[in-house]
């Protein structure tokens, strides 16, 4: 068997990376796609691999000759690589498909060993090497039948979104026998080429082919758990970094870095950011989805609009009242209008300390296993401290501490009496089991203590982190004028300000979906607990802070090891101001990702 390479592009939208040097030579990690590749294929004791060369062919020919690779290489020149598409690179390199089964692969691939072996050692002669289609893929897709014959090859012209259950996306990596070459490859190969010209891509012939009565190509589905990339761009580069990390101390690292975006990894289960699992309903969905085209070409509202519309949803006067691009936005305005020195229970939410001076802050530790702590506790700590404000998460994060609402009134009268510009972030609140409402946004609680300011992250409990939607409510009017001049006038967009306008109406969905994910979280921290090895500390949030007890395992050596094995990513609390000790985060999710979270710890902490 030998492979053949097609590695005469140019690589345009690598732009810089590949302005003097072939698309191949780009570097993942520190080793170039050519070199991995190379070394892959010579693990595999072929008889010889072919490379077709173009672009910068003399700088990548000194280099590969620099590596050591045993197998025999012989390079083939495309002259004409800025005029032609790779059908043009393979036609040079037909003579070679017939003479011996061939891989035929494109040099822009990172992909495991695994992909490699399970083309040649599965029995059938001539295959495809196809993954499931995800989100993040782009270029020729194909659908298959029950026996894995390839029905159809779609590209981009007929290619339907609504569709993309059943397409599988090519991998760019094949199997020919040399008699499917010889019999069906090279002579619509070079029939096309006649006809159709060289400006094509190299499947366009496979495309003709699977519409034989006998197309003697088949369709090899990648498995979920072999990871493949191609590097088209910068962010693919990104990504492939993360995915093939040397270690998976680096690949955690990379990861965590992204905060967010993990839909680029279909194969994470992400514990580490909290959202709903239940909301929002699918009505509300369909009815985003029914006004998509509307919403993305045209301009959203200006503050004015939006503030409305919270306001409406709140009850809270629209004076009274601003809307971020998520609370993050509305976190750094609101620290930085603030004077003196801020009082913050540690652990904490850490935007609010990152956004404020080290030496403004006067930090509270609660003494005991669970990080609890009621107002009281506050009161007695911060009497004599001389703050100017004070921060409140309610829940906290991490620790999923709760104050009720009885409670938190007697810390906003003594807050009001001392002078102390009050914080209160709720942006976990809705998912307290309680038998009453213990939110502090109402107009009547906001008017009665005008010192205090509410903080709400709508990504949090409404499930909809992409919109990026978080309010600020104070009867502070003067505060949030400044606010609104601070932030700008389109600062939410079109998706964002529909979301506002319609999701009232969804209000019995989003209480029902409270109440199922309490029952949800009942149930998980059960399991939990079942654990030996681990601490549940008590939380009325969506997510749970536990900690490792009577094992050698670290808090973030476990983190590497669930994601390393399992593809889980959870929060590592080790590294946190007000931590000492190894202790974990998780989010809490459905219940069947619950359980596959549940049995990883099992297996890892037994």
């Amino acid at each position: 068997m030998q492979a053949v390479i097609l590695a005469a592009g140019m690589g345009k939208r690598l732009k810089e990376l590949t302005k003097d040097s072939t698309k191949c030579m780009i570097r993942v990690n520190g080793v170039t796609l050519i070199e991995r590749m190379l070394m892959q294929l010579d693990s595999l004791r072929l008889d010889k691999i072919v490379i077709v060369t173009g672009y910068h062919a003399e700088e990548l020919i000194d280099f590969i000759r620099a590596i050591n690779i045993a197998t025999q290489i012989e390079y083939i020149n495309n002259p004409i690589y800025d005029k032609t598409n790779n059908i043009y690179s393979l036609y040079l390199a037909r003579h070679h498909l017939l003479n011996d089964d061939t891989l035929l692969l494109e040099s822009d691939l990172i992909f495991e060993d695994s992909a490699l072996h399970a083309l040649i050692n599965h029995p059938y002669p001539s295959l495809a090497l196809v993954a499931k289609f995800e989100s993040w893929m782009d270029g020729t897709a194909v659908t298959l039948d029950e026996d894995d014959n390839i029905i159809r090859f779609i590209g981009t012209n007929s290619f339907k979104y609504d569709e993309i259950k059943s397409y599988y996306k090519t991998v760019n990596i094949y199997k020919f026998s040399r008699e499917f070459s010889k019999t069906h490859y090279v002579p619509f190969l070079e029939a096309y080429s006649k006809a159709l010209g060289n400006n094509e891509y190299y499947e366009q012939v496979l495309k003709v082919i699977i519409n034989l009565e006998k197309p003697d190509i088949k369709a090899l589905v990648l498995g979920s758990d072999v990871s493949w990339y191609e590097i088209d761009d910068i962010q693919d580069l990104d990504i492939a970094e993360s995915i093939f990390a040397p270690s998976v101390k680096d690949k955690l690292s990379l990861i965590q870095r992204r905060y967010g975006g993990y839909w680029r990894y279909p194969k994470l289960i992400d514990f580490c950011y909290l959202v709903n699992p239940f909301y929002p309903s699918q009505k509300l969905l369909d009815e985003i989805k029914a006004n998509f085209e509307t919403l993305i070409c045209e301009y959203p509202s200006g503050m004015a609009v939006n503030t409305l519309l919270a306001a409406k949803y709140f009850d809270i006067p629209s004076d009274m009242i601003l809307v971020g691009n998520g609370a993050a936005e509305l976190i750094k305005s609101l620290i930085e209008k603030l004077d003196g020195k801020i009082g913050i229970t540690l652990p904490t939410f850490e935007e609010y300390p990152q956004r404020t001076k080290s030496e403004n802050i006067v930090s509270f530790l609660p003494q005991n296993r669970d990080f609890s702590y009621t107002a009281s506790d506050l009161m007695n700590f911060f009497s004599d401290k001389n703050i100017s404000s004070l921060l409140v998460i309610n829940p906290d994060n991490p620790s999923g501490n709760f104050i009720p609402l009885w409670d938190m009134l007697s810390l906003c009268a003594w807050a009001k009496e001392n002078n102390i510009k009050l914080i209160i972030d709720e942006s976990f609140i809705d998912f307290a089991r309680t038998a009453e409402d213990n939110s502090i946004l109402k107009r009547d609680l906001l008017i009665r203590f005008e010192n205090l300011v509410l903080v709400k992250s709508i990504s949090k409990s409404f499930g909809v982190p992409g919109l990026r939607l978080g309010i600020l409510a104070s009867a502070d009017k003067e505060l949030i004028a400044r606010l609104k001049k601070d932030v700008a006038i389109w600062n939410i967009n079109s998706f964002a300000e529909f979301y506002m306008q319609i999701f009232e109406k969804y209000k019995k969905d989003y209480a029902e979906a409270m109440e199922r994910f309490k029952d949800v979280r009942d149930e998980y921290v059960s399991l939990l607990s079942a654990i030996d090895k681990l601490y549940i500390i008590p939380s009325q949030a969506n997510y749970i802070m536990c900690e490792l007890v009577n094992t050698s395992i670290t808090a973030r050596e476990l983190t590497e090891k669930l994601l390393d094995k399992y593809h889980i990513l959870i929060k590592d609390l080790s590294t946190k101001k007000g931590i000492s000790g190894e202790y974990i985060r998780i989010a809490v999710k459905r219940a069947e990702e619950n359980q596959k979270l549940i049995d990883a710890l099992k297996e890892e902490l037994k």
